[in-house]
């Protein structure tokens, strides 16, 4: 990371299921029913032209029983209670990442998940920032009001071209146009007894829109949010190809899980996969190093 001057850092979460090992000790409830194991959240360092360079950072948890139907109350918890903090937590594991390498720029990235307003308005040091992909169309403060209202009332600052592959061979693939926005905007705080108190955040918008999709296909549609300043066609451009480096880790997960099997393993109880895990997340990272170093 020392030797590049902008050194991406995707996260995201992943879950891993043992439901296949009841005898299993310390495992937790999953996101459905017919899952049970623990979850993963994780932090990789790439390069904006894909090179992944390391694993950052990692955090294990489970979902107790007594842990469940909270999420009815979670408007009402702070975040410290939650497990959205991850987001928060990967911010300030950047900055501290940031002390080892001062003059690269990092930039955390996160899909709709990521899309949590403590992120917006954390401190964080220069050359630390963050992208986020939209979830809400949150409140600002501008004459439209709300998010998606005042980006779509922007004139365009440019278009560009998108190569969409097939999804599962039944679709082929097809060159997409999208139409490209930005602005910069002052977000609201939620709106809550709670966060009240909350200052505004200053927010850099870039949308993109297929403007002319095939019959019955659904327009491709980005609105990413971000800390780094955005303000021309170029700049927009960068932010998106940024963005579509996030895929790096969905991709370290499937080596992680499929390559790597974790889930096959039967070690009998939590710490000991949790163990597993981290030494598995750097071979899994080595497997993608090398087979990109192939191509």
């Amino acid at each position: 990371m020392q030797q590049v001057p902008v050194v991406l850092a995707p996260q995201d979460t992943t879950e891993f299921n043992l439901m296949h090992l009841p005898a299993t000790q310390g495992l937790g409830h999953g996101t459905s029913s017919n899952v049970h194991g623990f979850r993963l959240h994780s932090l990789l360092a790439v390069t904006p032209e894909g090179l992944p360079l390391g694993v950052l950072g990692m955090k294990t948890w489970i979902r107790a029983p007594e842990e469940s139907g909270k999420s009815k109350q979670r408007r009402k918890r702070p975040i410290e209670e939650k497990e959205s903090v991850k987001w928060l937590e990967g911010l300030e594991h950047l900055a501290s990442v940031k002390t080892r390498c001062p003059d690269t720029h990092i930039i955390g990235i996160s899909d709709r998940d990521g899309d949590v307003y403590d992120v917006f308005i954390a401190s964080r040091p220069a050359g630390v920032d963050w992208l986020v992909r939209a979830a809400w169309s949150r409140r600002v403060a501008h004459p439209q009001a709300y998010l998606c209202d005042a980006v779509a009332a922007e004139p365009a600052v440019g278009e560009t071209d998108l190569l969409v592959p097939t999804r599962n061979g039944k679709t082929p693939t097809r060159t997409a146009q999208l139409t490209v926005r930005c602005k910069a905007l002052r977000l609201r705080p939620p709106r809550s007894p709670q966060r009240d108190k909350l200052p505004d955040a200053e927010v850099f918008v870039i949308h993109a829109l297929e403007t002319q999709p095939p019959e019955g296909i659904e327009p491709i549609e980005w609105m990413l949010l971000s800390s780094v300043p955005t303000l021309t066609c170029d700049d927009a451009l960068e932010r998106l190809a940024w963005y579509a480096r996030r895929w790096t880790i969905e991709s370290w997960h499937r080596i992680l899980k499929s390559g790597c099997q974790i889930e096959a393993r039967q070690f009998g109880h939590l710490d000991r996969f949790v163990r597993a895990t981290a030494l598995f997340a750097v071979i899994s990272w080595r497997i993608m190093y090398a087979t990109l170093l192939a191509l």
